[in-house]
């Protein structure tokens, strides 16, 4: 299960206009600012991919405004590992749990996946906040990270997870993210 102390929320590349081009998008973008806004009020790490921003444009603005914090680190590997800034920036956190998010699920997504569970980090991929342009590119890609050791689960079930008792004093916020 989830920790609060171990895991790492990983937002892939979710720009510009590609993300309108994406299987539900817009459930996809509110799934993603939720999980968001509740790793904030959870004090989880967030850590911010853009793939050339300079080509795709820059991260959706609603997430964005969320992130406001935080500084993405722009890459141009489909795998985030591929990047040594944010390599150095996981491993500054100290999380072995990644919480993945973004976009495509069968490439940026799927490849990130896949590197890092070679690394011996645990991996669990946000179902409901992952996308791609098509729905059968990501349920093969979900399928592949599914059996190469990647746990699947989506937003709600994340946040209830990582905060293990009604008795979490960011309950009542998580909670009201929810409905």
């Amino acid at each position: 299960m989830l920790n609060l102390d171990s895991t790492v929320l990983v937002v892939v590349d979710v720009q510009g206009r590609l993300t309108t081009l994406m299987h539900e998008h817009k459930s996809l973008i509110d799934n993603i600012v939720t999980m968001v806004k509740g790793a904030k009020l959870l004090n989880i790490p967030i850590l911010w991919l853009e793939q050339v921003p300079e080509k795709l444009g820059g991260t959706v603005l609603e997430l964005a405004d969320e992130l406001l914090d935080f500084s993405p680190v722009r890459k141009s590997s489909f795998s985030a590992c591929g990047e040594h800034a944010f390599m150095s920036a996981l491993e500054q956190t100290g999380g072995r749990q990644v919480l993945l998010t973004g976009i495509e699920t069968h490439i940026c997504v799927y490849q990130t996946a896949m590197d890092l569970l070679a690394g011996g980090y645990e991996v669990e991929v946000l179902v409901d906040g992952v996308s791609s342009r098509t729905l059968q590119n990501k349920e093969v890609a979900l399928d592949k990270m599914s059996a190469q050791g990647a746990d699947l689960t989506t937003v709600e079930m994340a946040l209830f997870e990582l905060m293990k008792s009604a008795d979490a004093p960011q309950f009542r916020d998580i909670a009201r993210l929810i409905k």
